[in-house]
């Protein structure tokens, strides 16, 4: 039976702005559509995802629909470990499905429909074999998930299995070398029913005890409660592993287990398989239960354990802190079959004074002889770029200081110090070297691209007079660099996303403009020819002529902001008419002002309007100040949010006096807008501040203390820092609020935090103490809103809201 949903909306007085219509009780209002102008750039169809194979000789293009529906979001849901899975078709409830597969040259733009797909797919995890001739995918049916691939040269899919896929837990298959056959996870044949916690009696209470070790972890949503979720977790997560050829033959390679994640060593010969231990938890999510790691050789015949990782509840301190043993253990891609590991030597406690916070170790295949030393690093290691047996890039940072250090090591020598490369702020975003490009070895796996001793880097080339992409080359010997490439366009963005020859100059490039959708070229940069690849259209028509400009201005306190101004198509800037203001933003935490007067906006960039952004509102006859700076710093030992609310209401007005300056506004009749940590802010603006004649708070969270070991940037905890927390709670001030705000929330919300529990104790709050307020539940979403019902219904709310408020 088909089932009809109506909005759960509450609103208390605000009749003495003109808003009598909210009335003070719950209204059970039906789906409402926003007028026209948003309506025709909200309900657009998306161009495709273009997908090339390593080669840049074939394209896959992947469609999808632009929404979901509510009846997708309405399934049956289980919600377990941090999980939330559709125990039917056992996939994530929250898969983003593809509806259609193009297959294309890219030297040809004829494009060819991949025949034989199932009749209404539902397709994801998609995956080119190793030699790029196979396309394997899932389609999810009603019933279950099916295992499906794509001959290349023929365009042609075929289904390879049943509905018994599952996608439960990480990728459902992987591709072994030799391209003929999958390692697959399938549902065990004799799986138990999974248990209806509200059909059965309770055995017992509910126990969970505390041994006394301080462990600060976040407010997680969706853990395990009690013995049938432990019951139906352990079902959902347990697998069979069958080799499945792309003929249709399989075979049972592995018996039933909780996999939760595999991968073969380059050559192909070995297998890292990693699953789930008890005890489980109720405190944390699946990703610090127990795990056990082995290796098995080609037949699935053990080898070696390397890993066994126990519950992980007790961590310390810190943005800087991570758990004790062996973590982040990979191949080394430009070996045959030997791993690579980090082991802390400060026991993952950044408050212990060491030389050396980490040790990256090799274990070499088959495991007989123990792990060697490859590197240390003194901060918190945070990545490898392997190169080749001598060369290497390793990089650490440091959250305290926001300090990024990348040095070249000699993988072969230990005792070989690395050569310290770039040593930076890693908010410094106009400092940015780049990222060293890679290439394809003879193991199909990214190592460094390496050509007549030099390296690569790709740059997004931000700058104060704006934005130039490069690529610049380094000598290993000297470190020097030199400028091979920069884009030097002013009207558009040139984004380069890999070299694809070096010595014939060849890269692939995205350019776009403000009114140019981003399309693929081949650029030569030697004679600078320019050879297109895709050609997609811009779906926004509508917001062709809308007037696009980045404006700077000045915090009080001399820190530099910006922001994106949007003025109404046809809008005359000589009569400058007084229009209303709304501003978007979100905060970000900084350690220095050099840092936060940075602006990555960048007037040429592809205008695309989402659900979740003001720039509609430019057809409706207002101005909008999109992506707003909003910095809270905190230099030295000072915290950001030490300062967070002044510097929250200097930026605000420092904003509205920019605009205002430009004589485009009334200042009178200006909203600020933000959705999670944004919707924080919006609800502090409208406590602290008389700068606005209203505002929308988004799926945020209001009363800290029901995140009381830290959120979002803050590491103290409430006991170090009540003043901190208090202050900064909207809930704890809502006596303070006097300005009409629109609260809304997805029913089912899925983020640290942000619980749904947030937005209507916030609510009560605000009615019983008389604020004007009106509050939107939008069933069945979670923090980021999916169905196609639910966002047009929101921007009508929204709409509705600030012609109510800034108009009449």
């Amino acid at each position: 039976m088909k089932k009809t949903f109506n909005l759960l909306i509450l609103a208390s007085s605000i009749a003495a702005i003109g808003m009598s219509s909210f009335a003070l009780a719950q209204e059970n209002l039906p789906y409402q559509k926003p007028p026209q102008s948003i309506l025709e750039l909200a309900d657009v169809v998306r161009a495709p995802a273009v997908n090339m194979d390593s080669k840049k000789q074939m394209m896959l293009l992947s469609y999808r629909n632009t929404y979901k529906t509510l009846a997708e979001l309405n399934q049956t849901e289980m919600r377990l470990g941090g999980l939330r899975i559709n125990p039917v078709t056992n996939i994530s409830s929250s898969t983003n499905y593809l509806n259609n597969l193009k297959l294309r040259k890219v030297s040809d733009s004829a494009e060819q429909q991949v025949k034989g797909l199932p009749q209404n797919p539902l397709i994801a995890n998609l995956s080119w074999s190793p030699n790029e001739k196979k396309i394997a995918f899932t389609h999810t049916t009603d019933k279950g998930v099916e295992l499906w691939v794509i001959d290349v040269a023929t365009a042609q899919a075929k289904k390879l299995s049943s509905a018994t896929v599952n996608a439960n837990l990480d990728a459902p298959f992987i591709w072994f070398k030799d391209s003929e056959n999958l390692l697959v996870k399938f549902l065990p044949k004799n799986r138990p029913a999974l248990l209806d916690a509200s059909k059965d009696l309770p055995t017992g209470a509910i126990i969970s005890n505390s041994g006394g070790s301080v462990s600060q972890n976040r407010t997680y949503p969706d853990l395990l409660k009690n013995r049938n979720d432990e019951i139906n977790f352990e079902n959902i997560a347990s697998s069979e592993l069958h080799k499945v050829n792309i003929n249709g033959t399989s075979s049972l390679w592995k018996k039933a287990d909780m996999f939760a994640g595999e991968s073969f060593s380059p050559d192909g010969k070995y297998l890292m398989l990693t699953t789930i231990q008890k005890p489980f938890s109720y405190i944390v999510p699946v990703n610090r239960f127990p795990s056990k790691t082995v290796i098995t050789d080609i037949t699935g015949k053990l080898v070696k354990t390397v890993n066994e990782v126990p519950l992980t509840e007790v961590i310390p301190k810190g943005f800087s802190a991570t758990r004790e043993g062996k973590r982040s253990m990979n191949w080394r891609a430009d070996k045959a079959a030997s791993l690579s590991y980090v082991v802390a030597l400060d026991n993952g406690d950044p408050a212990k004074k060491v030389e050396f916070r980490d040790e990256v170790f090799q274990w070499d295949a088959p495991f007989e002889q123990g792990p060697k030393s490859l590197v240390k690093t003194a901060q918190r290691y945070a990545g490898i770029t392997w190169g080749n047996d001598k060369l290497a890039v390793v990089s650490d940072s440091w959250y305290d200081t926001r300090n990024e250090k990348t040095y070249f090591f000699n993988p072969a020598d230990a005792n070989e110090k690395p050569r310290l490369i770039f040593d930076r702020n890693s908010q410094d975003i106009y400092a940015n070297p780049g990222r060293f490009e890679t290439k394809r070895n003879q193991y199909d796996r990214r190592v460094l691209a390496i050509e007549d001793n030099k390296a690569y880097l790709i740059g997004a080339g931000h700058s104060k007079k704006g934005q130039f992409p490069f690529i610049d080359a380094m000598n290993l010997d000297t470190l020097e660099k030199t400028r091979v490439y920069q884009s030097t366009y002013t009207d558009k963005i040139e984004n380069i996303q890999s070299i694809e020859d070096v010595a014939k100059g060849d890269v692939l490039v995205q350019i776009q403009s403000k009114n140019d959708y981003p399309n693929f070229y081949f650029r030569n940069i030697k004679d600078n020819q320019l050879k297109p690849i895709t050609q997609f259209k811009n779906p926004y028509e509508g917001l062709k002529n809308v007037s696009k400009e980045v404006i700077k201005y000045t915090r009080k306190d001399g820190v530099q902001l910006s922001g994106t101004l949007y003025l109404p198509a046809g809008y005359d800037k000589t009569k400058k008419e007084k229009l209303p203001l709304l501003i978007w933003a979100y905060p970000a935490e900084f350690k220095d002002k050099d840092s936060a007067g940075q602006s990555t906006h960048n007037p040429n960039a592809f205008t695309a309007p989402s659900y979740g952004s003001f720039i509609y509102w430019a057809t409706r006859g207002y101005a909008v100040l999109d992506d707003a700076a909003f910095p809270i710093i905190g230099e030295g030992k000072t915290e950001p949010n030490d300062n967070f609310v002044p510097q929250l209401v200097d930026n605000a007005e420092a904003a509205i006096d920019a605009v205002d300056a430009l004589g485009y506004i009334d200042r009178q009749r200006v909203a600020v807008g933000g959705h999670s940590y944004g919707a924080f802010m919006t609800a502090n603006l409208l406590t602290y501040s008389k700068l606005f004649a209203c505002g929308i708070a988004r799926s945020g969270a209001y009363n800290r203390t029901l995140t009381p070991f830290g959120f979002q940037s803050e590491q103290r905890n409430y006991w170090e820092s009540p003043e901190v927390y208090t202050k900064m709670s909207p809930f704890m001030n809502a006596d303070k609020m006097k300005t009409p705000i629109l609260l809304v929330h997805g029913e089912a919300d899925n983020n640290p935090g942000t619980f749904t529990l947030q937005t209507e104790r916030y609510f009560q709050a605000l009615k019983g103490l008389g604020a004007p307020a009106r509050m939107v539940i939008l069933p069945k979403e979670s923090h980021g809103y999916a169905a196609k019902e639910n966002i047009l219904h929101l921007l009508w709310e929204q709409d509705q809201f600030l012609e109510k408020c800034l108009k009449k």
